[in-house]
């Protein structure tokens, strides 16, 4: 039997099926599942397919799930996912509106598929949330709504939001959520269950590898900074990078002293504070929100780490992007 982390009790996780989602999309989210149920020999997850007018929701490729009506749904859920394909962006729904804001309302957390993020974003659903969606619709998103935080990512974790660009990105989303609640062994062994050992970061394809990035080949470290990077805005302990990542928390602390030359927590806070430099040059979201997004409690606390780390405040670095932007514009025209 292979060992996991300890659980009180299975995560129920539903998939909302809309017209024209992917057939691989979906497989790809909810084969990890069956898989960790298999390999742990106890039930960790429990899923469900939903539509609207629920029985046989056929995918694009004809095959496809025996789904319940949502609105007859009364189960509670840990975790909704939205799948969608064709044009989310003119997707319209009131009833699907209507119940993912009782969703919301109720705590529970959400995520795209593909085209679903787009559906959750033009619900309002990813307000001050960082998440990815299907290339096809990064800048139909961006003119729509330039507030939001969307990026060209395989997959976004953030706080109670799932995100995914769809096809086999799902099982790498997957991957890092199974690692997050049952260790990254686990999730390993999961993922080899798939034959899918180049597993990916987040960020890929538009950065290289943890590896290549940082220079570092121990697998815990690996392990370390991948959690980090899907735990950005809600920050895991010491504690728990060690416990997910096989180690123990002063272990990991010496792999990061030896290899990275850098305390493993302070490692972590550059690793937020770079992405709030990113976000502060490229959306027009509030500072504080920033703060939010990239796990920091207060303006005050955000705003001193900062200057500690860039040697301006976030409202300067700000003032910083907007002023070569517009450089930017006038060299074009």
């Amino acid at each position: 039997m292979t060992q996991v982390s300890s659980s009180p009790a299975p995560s129920h996780i539903a998939f909302i099926l809309t017209p024209g989602y992917s057939l691989m999309s979906v497989a790809s989210a909810v084969e990890p599942l069956r898989a960790a149920n298999l390999l742990a020999e106890r039930p960790l997850y429990q899923y469900r397919f939903l539509s609207e007018a629920g029985g046989l929701m056929a995918s694009t490729a004809t095959g496809g799930f025996n789904t319940e009506p949502w609105w007859q749904e009364e189960h509670s859920f840990d975790l909704v996912f939205i799948a969608a394909g064709g044009n989310p962006m003119v997707y319209e729904n009131t009833d699907l509106r209507r119940y993912l804001r009782h969703l919301r309302k109720q705590g529970v957390p959400l995520g795209g598929i593909s085209g679903g993020s787009a559906i959750l974003a033009r619900f309002g659903m990813m307000d001050g949330r960082r998440f990815t969606v299907h290339w096809q619709h990064v800048q139909a998103l961006r003119d729509l709504f330039p507030h939001l935080l969307v990026e060209r990512s395989l997959y976004v974790i953030d706080r109670d939001r799932y995100t995914c660009a769809g096809g086999v990105a799902a099982l790498d989303m997957m991957h890092a959520m199974i690692a997050a609640e049952h260790g990254t062994s686990f999730a390993r062994t999961v993922s080899d269950w798939f034959i899918h050992t180049d597993i990916r970061t987040s960020s890929d394809p538009q950065q290289s590898s943890v590896e290549q990035q940082y220079g570092v080949t121990h697998p815990a470290l690996v392990a370390a900074i991948g959690l980090m990077n899907t735990h950005l805005a809600d920050p895991l302990s010491a504690e728990q990078l060690g416990m997910l990542s096989g180690q123990s928390a002063r272990q990991l602390q010496r792999l990061f002293n030896a290899q990275l030359g850098e305390p493993m927590m302070q490692f972590y806070r550059n690793l937020r504070l770079d992405k709030a430099n990113e976000l502060l040059q490229q959306v027009a979201l509030p500072i504080t929100q920033i703060a939010l997004a990239t796990g920091f409690g207060n303006a005050a606390h955000f705003s001193r780490c900062f200057v500690a780390r860039f040697g301006m405040t976030p409202a300067q670095r700000r003032a910083q992007g907007i002023q070569s932007h517009t450089v930017r514009s006038l060299r074009v025209r």
